[in-house]
Formats: C-alpha cells, structure tokens, sequence
C-alpha cells in the first residue's frame, strides 16, 4: 500500500512505519474474516505501536526522551516480527505477505538503530 504524499512531510521513518502499520491493518482485516483474533490482535497494537512511538519521538522534549521512544518503537517492531513468524508459522498468513512485512519491519529497525546511535553521539561531550 503507498501513502498519499500529502499525508506527511518527507521522512523515510515516518513513512514506512505509517505503510507498515497500514499493511499490518489490512493483514489483521483477512486475519479476523479468517476467525483469528488472537494473535492477529497483539500483531495489529504492536505493528501500530511501532509508528505511534516514532511520532511521539519528533515531539520529545529532549534527546534522551527521543532516544527513549524510539527504543519503545524498536522493541515494538521486535515483538511485530515475533507475532508475524507465529502467523506465518500456524499457517495463518501467507509467505509472500509474511515476507513484506518482514522485510519492511526490517527496514525500519535498521533505521532505529541508526538514529539510536546517531542520537547517542550527540549525547556526548566533545573534546
């Protein structure tokens, strides 16, 4: 699914983790006509998480608070890709969609952990 490029400023973090949680909507709608609330429902609160935290880390009030959210947000993502290997393990969801989201909540903790560390840097004095 692509955003409409009105919906947000460029920010490739932003971005993917508002497809991710888009994507993960639509996983969770064929999950419930499927009769699977369960384990598709801790998948959608923590695949929505993961964009929530990102969001609330542009308006923290300090580098340690963004650095905070933004580890929120990685470990949310973490616990998405656990709930995904189970859907996809039990035969709940199909490789190619387990695959996309996979490889996109991939893409989007390698970009945490980058900014992580990118924020961490700042943190220290300088000599």
């Amino acid at each position: 699914m692509t955003i409409k490029p009105f919906i947000m400023k460029e920010n490739v973090l932003k971005t993917k983790s508002f497809e991710f949680a888009l994507n993960s909507v639509s996983t969770y709608k064929k999950l419930i006509k499927n009769q699977e609330f369960i384990l598709s429902k801790q998948f959608l609160r923590s695949a929505t998480s993961v964009g929530a935290n990102i969001r609330e880390a542009n308006n923290s009030q300090s580098i340690p608070d963004f650095i905070h959210k933004l580890y929120i947000s990685l470990k949310e993502c973490d616990e998405s890709q656990y709930w995904l290997e189970l859907l996809f393990t039990s035969d709940y969801i199909d490789k190619n969609n387990y695959e996309r989201l996979i490889h996109t909540s991939d893409e989007i903790k390698k970009i945490l952990k980058s900014s992580i560390l990118t924020s961490k840097s700042r943190l220290k004095p300088r000599s």
